[in-house]
């Protein structure tokens, strides 16, 4: 299937938006990245155009629900929501985009629906997932910044940049907000899918991460039984793909060459 550079995908009665870069999944493995929990297609910045530009790979970028371009969600979101999307949407979406071979690459929220995915069920076309500052468990720090968020977001110009990505800013915001500052989100653990993951995994974590601790790639090293990497980058916090942008991307082309280096269809 051809996909215009970019457009609308309808599922579940949505509309998400999209960009497709470089080959389609047809001709080349594809690169499907998940963004974080206040991203959209936009707020990935230059960082997918320089992806598929290493790799050689497509790369397929998207909204999820809520974000973006694409349509609003009815709030509050359900305490499951990403694993709503890692088990009802992303499995339509990669159908939909004619999926055949490649990567997830997630970032914090995205990294955990990427993880939930992977450990849900063999999907032979998946070859390996990069989880950069991922989520597995609900640390102190995590709700601590959550909250100090949401006090800038009503009291600083927070609110005004976060609308240049977001047609809809409080339904970003307060979705992602609220579900994680819900006291019963505490409890929200996604450990156990660590151990059915089948394919390589990659974790990009900044040094100084103001959402999370070595604690979660601790976890993936304790639950995976699958090859897992890690990639400390000096100098990022929860943003290393924005903060330190040449570490992160020659860490993700190092893994994803070596995850696709049978596809003869990769560039070299």
């Amino acid at each position: 299937m051809i996909f215009a550079p970019s457009g609308l995908l309808r599922i579940d009665g949505s509309d998400l938006e999209y960009r497709m870069i470089g080959p389609s999944p047809e001709s080349a493995p594809t690169i499907v990245m998940l963004h974080e929990g206040l991203g959209s297609v936009g707020l990935w910045g230059d960082f997918p155009e320089r992806l598929q530009a290493a790799t050689g790979a497509g790369v397929f970028v998207y909204s999820r629900a809520g974000y973006g371009a694409s349509t609003p969600v009815n709030l509050p979101r359900p305490l499951d929501y990403m694993h709503v999307e890692a088990l009802e949407v992303l499995p339509k979406l990669l159908d939909q985009i004619g999926f055949r071979r490649g990567l997830l690459v997630g970032h914090s929220d995205g990294a955990s629906i990427a993880a939930i995915y992977a450990g849900s069920r063999q999907d032979h076309r998946l070859q390996g997932i990069t989880l950069i500052a991922p989520h597995f468990v609900v640390e102190d720090i995590s709700v601590k910044s959550i909250a100090e968020v949401k006090t800038a977001y009503e009291t600083t110009n927070l609110k005004e940049k976060l609308a240049r990505w977001h047609n809809d800013v409080d339904n970003a915001f307060y979705g992602w907000n609220g579900a994680w500052l819900d006291p019963n989100f505490r409890d929200w653990d996604i450990s156990d899918y660590l151990a059915y993951i089948r394919v390589p995994v990659l974790i990009v974590q900044g040094v100084d991460d103001q959402y999370g601790t070595m604690r979660q790639v601790e976890i993936a090293r304790e639950e995976c039984y699958c090859p897992v990497d890690v990639a400390v980058i000096d100098g990022a916090g929860h943003s290393p793909h924005r903060e330190a942008s040449a570490a992160t991307l020659a860490a993700i082309t190092e893994f994803a060459e070596a995850a696709l280096r049978d596809d003869q269809t990769l560039a070299a």
